[in-house]
């Protein structure tokens, strides 16, 4: 079975989530560094890659409303790319526009406090990255 790893890249967070099951999305840990401290956050999301051996890494690829790739979307590309090459493991860049605005959706329906939120946002926009690319594979099977 296929296990993947997805995050959200943030400028100062990295949220994660994981699938064993190649068909639900989980909450794993939300990742600090210093801002735009990338080869942190890079050392932390390849130890734990190193624990949890995906087979594919789904990364957040925050594209402008018109589709073209701002300067977060260039900084995911380069993070990307760094990533697979440092690991070896495929990474896969997946549209993530409006997740983050789903997962505060979300948790505000759950009637989470604001300081909860802020714990769990990055980490629920992950998931949704990752559930979204996973439903996406199993509609190109059926």
């Amino acid at each position: 079975m296929t296990r993947y790893l997805g995050l959200d890249l943030g400028s100062v967070t990295c949220g994660v989530s994981e699938s064993d099951t190649g068909f639900i999305a989980r909450t794993v840990v939300t990742l600090r560094f210093k801002p735009d401290d990338y080869d942190s956050a890079m050392d932390q999301v390849l130890e734990l890659v190193r624990k949890e051996k995906p087979d594919v890494i789904v990364l957040g690829y925050p594209k402008l409303l018109n589709d073209d790739v701002g300067e977060r979307g260039h900084i995911c590309e380069e993070f990307g790319a760094v990533l697979e090459q440092e690991s070896g493991i495929k990474v896969i860049l997946w549209d993530e526009r409006f997740t983050t605005k789903e997962a505060e959706s979300i948790l505000l329906e759950a009637d989470m406090s604001r300081k909860k939120r802020k714990k769990k946002i990055d980490q629920l926009a992950a998931v949704q990255i990752l559930q979204s690319y996973l439903d996406s594979q199993v509609n190109s099977v059926f």
